[in-house]
Order: structure tokens, then sequence, then C-alpha cells
């Protein structure tokens, strides 16, 4: 059995070692906002925070995240930065299919998280693992802007 926190709540996984998080959130805890992109690590459409830092799921394994605490895009809104992304999101209608927005979301919260004002470099940089096929990514730009304003106001 392997012991974890998602969302805030305590799982016990009777999974392989060396199973995906990614397929243990979206198969076995039905937690399926986090898509399968690559399965490489490389689209980031998997991105879920671990720790609070942004992690690919599709790579990462079960037993590395025995005992820790994991946040998916279902349990984001919890804090005031993944409301504020989530609502600058929603805003700016960023998403187009949609796939990707997930991690993107993720990723930018992360950013928030711990850069209350970014730069576009600082945007561009945090972001550069997430592709949007889309290609939203002047809307995602100016969305974690419009959240870092919001955020801004409140302090």
């Amino acid at each position: 059995m392997i012991e974890l926190e998602v969302n805030g709540v305590k799982r016990s996984l009777d999974l392989a070692p060396d199973t995906p998080l990614l397929w243990a959130l979206r198969d076995t805890l039905q937690l399926t906002g986090t898509k399968f992109g690559c399965g490489k690590a490389l689209c980031g459409a998997c991105t879920v925070h671990l720790e609070g830092s942004p992690v690919r799921a599709c790579v990462t394994p079960i037993s590395a995240v025995a005992g820790k605490r994991i946040t998916t895009i279902e349990g984001v809104d919890a804090q005031r930065i993944g409301q504020a992304v989530q609502a600058s999101w929603q805003k700016l209608d960023v998403a187009q299919c949609g796939y990707c927005q997930s991690g993107q979301v993720m990723s930018a919260v992360a950013l928030l998280s711990s850069n209350r004002a970014p730069s576009d470099a600082d945007i561009d940089s945090a972001m550069a693992g997430n592709i949007c096929r889309c290609a939203t990514y002047v809307r995602i730009r100016a969305a974690i802007h419009d959240a870092a304003d919001a955020l801004a106001t409140e302090a």
C-alpha cells in the first residue's frame, strides 16, 4: 500500500510501485482532469503539484510520491491563487479545445505561488514545458498577468 494525500484527502493505493502517478490519479482515483498527452514529460498536459511544485505525472512513479501531498486540477481552487488563475482563464476565454488547459493552469498556479508579479520572460520560462496545439499562448500569458493583478489588488 502506498499512502499519499491527494487534494487534501489521505489515500491508500494498492498499486505497483512503478505505476505512473497519472494512471493512479485517472484510473484508480477517477480524477480525470489531469490529461495524458505524450507519456514522456514533454507536453505538460499531465502537470500536477507535488508538495506545491509542478511535476509531470506521466513519468512520476507512485513510489516517488509516497507520504507526499499532491494537488490536481480538481483541487487547485482550494487556494486563492488557483481561484484567481481559473477566474482569469474564464474571463479571458483562454481555452480553445481545452485539452492542455489543466496542465497550463497548474503551471500558472505554481508560477504565481512563487512570483506574484511575473514578467513576460518569467511567464515564458515557467510555461515553456506546456504545449498548446491551439496556440493560445498570448491568451495564457494575458490570463497569468490578469490573475497576478487580481491577487495584487487583494493584498
